[in-house]
């Protein structure tokens, strides 16, 4: 729970950057050479504050986990190979594995998921992605 919780607020506090920031995020995907750098930089902005939240409630973790999972990847590839630095080569891995222990662990007890795994008497927080 702990580090599902920290790992969702991370992405929820570096997502409004793209949009609060917005044109210093858009240099920064062109930079890396992403196509549509200002649609890329709100697309990954909402990637993050979305599944950032998701994470956070413990909703539908696994999707999102692996989602946000992909994002890391391509923070890694991206901003890692260009700019280097902590974000990108210190905390995106280290939420990168994080994420991939959330989409295996799933969850865990204290979340929505598994609050509404149990009331359908099903899967205990283990939705989407069976163990």
């Amino acid at each position: 729970m702990v580090l599902r919780i920290a790992a969702g607020a991370v992405f929820i506090g570096f997502g409004p950057g793209k949009f609060i920031r917005h044109t210093a995020e858009t240099n920064a995907f062109q930079r890396y050479g992403l196509p549509r750098p200002s649609e890329f930089a709100y697309a990954i902005g909402s990637l993050e504050l979305v599944c950032g939240l998701l994470l956070v409630l413990g909703l539908l973790v696994r999707p999102a986990a692996l989602a946000l999972a992909g994002d890391m990847i391509g923070a890694i590839a991206t901003g890692g190979r260009v700019d280097g630095g902590p974000v990108h080569l210190v905390l995106a891995p280290a939420l990168l594995v994080v994420l991939l222990l959330l989409v295996r662990s799933g969850a865990g007890p204290w979340s929505l998921d598994t609050r509404l795994g149990q009331r359908r008497g099903g899967s205990g927080g283990k939705v989407f992605f069976p163990p």
